[in-house]
Formats: structure tokens, sequence, C-alpha cells
């Protein structure tokens, strides 16, 4: 064994992140394990939602993060059948930033990097990559490297290192299936004005984009299992395809030229039927991937990690383990998975999955949406079961002296 800790968090995403930061700041021994050497890597999440900031709010850090570039999403859009609807409308939520902060993830998880090291009980160590578990006595008690060494926890490991995670080789997982993956890209923009980002719902094509200033990062959603079959059509097949879905991006081919500058998502929709083990607690996407609907995923992550040092800090400050608590966090956070899950899983089934079907029909917006745009009021509510969430967590975890 090398390095001993209080509690070891095997991935140092947004999940990872953000419990190693308010466990520090509780005054617990905490080391954050990441298997990249930073973090910039590209086409991940760059949504942080209302209620992470909100996080932020409560601790004293929103003014700093507020400061660092960003772009300000106050609602959300779609063309539908051709007609351009708003969905969702935030500027109306009880939170100090009612709006989407559009950020690279990468620079999201350096701020909480740089709040973290605040705290002297914080580590982070990169270039980790964690291969398993070790036990004792029936307990998780170490972390695996790859490159051949160790890593002991005196309390706890938590796993938050995403939908591959090494705990689903020890916890059970329940597959709810998803009928699309996606591909994602970048588009530099070519003028200067006000734009908006936008999803295309149209039969047999959704599409989207997301505004990032200076680019476009564009999402190409097809049929699950069918990238074979993209491939032997052809890339300036799929690039007219894309054409098509946002001709406001203008020709292509000169943008797209190798299969490389497309990046594949293959979509999950899955949760773990149990989050925990004497000495393990998985969290995030580790214990439940979610579609990119919504783009909740981040949002949900989060919540878990302020969860978890809610009702773990003070027993990992007092108490030589904390496994009779960890049903507890499970049993707060599966709520509002299970909720989110299931809205996610009806759109896929009655939208995503019948709109990609070779058949597909779409005269006009559905009548939901009609009656979103026909009494505005109402893109509150899906304003707020995006932004805010299922069982909104605040922090309630202790900041030690």
């Amino acid at each position: 064994m090398t390095s001993r800790q209080d509690v070891i968090i095997v991935g140092g995403g947004p999940a990872g992140m953000m419990t190693g930061l308010l466990l520090a700041r509780a005054g617990v021994e905490t080391l954050v394990i990441e298997k990249h050497a930073d973090f910039l890597r590209d086409f991940r999440g760059d949504t942080v939602h209302p209620s992470t900031m909100e996080f932020l709010h409560e601790l004293g850090m929103l003014e700093r993060f507020l400061q660092r570039p960003h772009d300000k999403v106050p609602d959300l859009e779609a063309r539908v059948a051709g007609k351009r609807l708003k969905i969702a409308d935030f500027s109306h939520l009880p939170v100090a930033a009612p709006f989407i902060a559009m950020m690279p993830q990468w620079d999201f998880l350096d701020f909480l990097l740089d709040e973290a090291k605040s705290f002297p009980t914080f580590r982070l160590q990169t270039s980790s990559a964690a291969t398993g578990f070790r036990e004792r006595g029936g307990r998780i008690v170490a972390v695996d490297l790859a490159d051949g060494g160790a890593l002991e926890a005196d309390k706890l490991v938590i796993a938050a290192d995403g939908r591959g995670s090494i705990a689903r080789h020890v916890l059970p997982v329940r597959t709810l299936g998803a009928p699309m993956d996606v591909l994602w890209f970048h588009v530099p923009k070519t003028d200067d004005g006000e734009n908006r980002s936008t999803g295309v719902f149209e039969a047999g094509r959704i599409f989207a984009l997301i505004d990032r200033s200076t680019y476009w990062q564009c999402a190409y959603v097809f049929p699950k299992g069918s990238m074979q079959k993209l491939r032997e059509r052809g890339l300036p097949a799929l690039v007219a395809d894309i054409e098509n879905a946002a001709p406001d991006l203008g020709a292509l081919s000169a943008v797209l030229t190798s299969w490389d500058d497309l990046k594949l998502l293959s979509v999950s929709l899955d949760r773990l039927d149990r989050w925990h083990k004497p000495g393990l607690l998985a969290i995030g996407d580790a214990a439940h991937a979610m579609s990119p609907i919504g783009g909740v995923g981040i949002n949900l992550a989060v919540q878990d990690a302020v969860a978890t040092a809610n009702l773990l800090a003070k027993g990992l400050r007092s108490r030589p383990d904390v496994d009779d608590l960890l049903a507890t966090v499970e049993a707060r956070r599966l709520l509002p998975t299970r909720v989110i899950q299931r809205f996610q899983k009806l759109a896929q089934d009655n939208i995503i999955g019948a709109l990609l079907k070779p058949d597909a029909k779409l005269d006009r917006p559905p009548f939901a949406l009609r009656l979103l745009n026909r009494f505005p009021w109402l893109q509150r509510i899906p304003a707020r079961m995006l932004g805010l969430g299922v069982r909104r967590e605040h922090v309630r975890s202790p900041k030690a002296a």
C-alpha cells in the first residue's frame, strides 16, 4: 500500500471534485484520483445548471465562478416540425443565477480544484488509473492502480468515475436502454451575430446546436448501433444530412474532412440496483448513467455529491466507518434518479425513437409544446425540472474551523 487517507474518491469529474471539495471543507482527509494528467478533454457536458450555481452561492464561491468566461442561456428553444418554439424559461427560478452557464467542463473542474486546494485536507492525484478494489474482511479498503500500486482508504472509497466505473464490476447494474447514439463535432462561426442554442426535431432527423461564442458544438443523433451503416454510406452523405438539418451552418465539407472530426457518444440509460457495499459508495454516472436528453447528467451528479457530503461528512470525521450510513445516500438520491430517468425513457421511446424510424412523420409540433408557447408561464415547469431537478439539495455539510 502507498499512502492512506480517510476517503478516496475515484474520478475527478463534477461528482468527484464537488464531493472532494465538500468533504475537505468539512475537515475530512480526502484524496481524489484522476486517470488523466489534467481535465483538458473535449466533447463533454458544458452546462452548469442553476442548481449547481446555487450550491456555489451557498458556499460563497459564485461570484468567483462567474468571473470565469462563460455564456448565459436564459431559456431553451427548439425547432420542431419547422417551427421555432421555446421550451423552458429559467429567468423566473428562485436562485442567485437563473440561467444555464455554458462553460467547458475542464474550466468548471479547474475552478472546483482551485477552491478545493484552499482546504489543507484536500489532495488531487492525477495520472492514476484505478483498476479495481481490495477487500479485507468483506469490506472495500483500498484501490488498485494501473501502475501496480494501491491506495488505502481508512474509512470509505467513493466511485465517481462515470458510466465505465470499476464499481460496476462489484455492484449490479439495471439497463433501461437507449434508442440512439450521438456524434459530436465543432463548427466555427462565420459571423458575429447573436445566435442561440437550439435543437432540431423533424421526421427522421434530430440535431442540436450549442452556442459556444466562437463556434457551434453540434450533436447529430442517429439510431443506436447504426454507426457502421453511416460509415458505409460515406462521410459526404453524412455531411449532406447535417447541412440539410442545419442550413445556417453553411457548407461543411471543408470543416468535416475526416471521421476523426466526429466523436461518438454511445448513449446509455441505466442505474445500479445497489449503490454501495461495505467501504464503497457509487455516485454520479457511476451509479446512474443518464441520457443526454435535457443535459441533466452533470446536474444530477453534483446533487449526488452535495447529498453525500451532507449525510456522511460528520460521520467521516467522528467514526471509524460510515458503512451503516451509505444506504441513506442511495435512499436520498434514488427518487430523483428514477423520476428523471423515467422522463428520459418516455422521451426516448415516444419522441426520439419514433422520429428516428424510417417511416416517421411529424407534420406539426406535439400538443404539449404548442401549449407551452401559447401560455408562456407554463415554460417555468420544465425550467424548474431541468434547472433545479427533483428533490433539490442544499449545502448542509459542516465547514471545519
